[in-house]
C-alpha cells in the first residue's frame, strides 16, 4: 500500500491559497455578508478554526508518538499541544461571539435612517 503524502501535501497547499482567496474575497465584502462569512469561520464544530484546531491536535497526537520513538524531540510535541490548547481556548472565546455575527449577517442590506452609534473598544478577557 503506498502512502498519499504528495496527495496530502498538496491538498494542504491547496487550502491554504483557498484561505488566502477567502482572505481576499472577505476584505471586499459588504458588512452583513463578512459577517455571514466569519460567523461560518469561526463555527467550533463545522467552521475552518474548529477544523484547523483539530488538525493541530491531531499532529500534536502524531508529534508525541514521535517523540516517544526518539524521532522527534519533546520539545515539537510540547509546541504542538501547547498550540492546540490555544487554538481551543481562543475557538471557544469566539464561540460566544457566534450568534451575534450571524444575527448581524442575516440583517437587511438597508440603509438605517440613524447609523449605529460605534462602540468604545474596551479589552475584555472572559475565561
Amino acid at each position: 500500500m503506498t502512502h498519499p503524502t504528495p496527495y496530502l501535501v498538496q491538498l494542504a497547499d491547496a487550502i491554504a491559497r483557498q484561505l488566502g482567496q477567502l482572505t481576499d474575497h472577505l476584505s471586499q465584502l459588504p458588512p452583513p455578508q463578512a459577517a455571514q462569512v466569519i460567523a461560518r469561520v469561526l463555527d467550533p464544530d463545522n467552521g475552518i478554526l474548529g477544523g484547523v484546531t483539530h488538525l493541530v491536535a491531531t499532529g500534536s497526537v502524531f508529534a508525541k508518538d514521535q517523540a516517544e520513538r526518539g524521532a522527534l524531540p519533546a520539545e515539537v510535541w510540547l509546541a504542538l499541544g501547547r498550540a492546540s490548547n490555544e487554538l481551543g481556548d481562543i475557538t471557544l472565546d469566539l464561540d460566544e461571539h457566534k450568534d451575534t455575527l450571524q444575527t448581524v449577517g442575516a440583517r437587511p442590506a438597508t440603509t438605517a435612517a440613524k447609523p449605529p452609534a460605534p462602540a468604545p473598544l474596551v479589552v475584555r478577557r472572559h475565561r
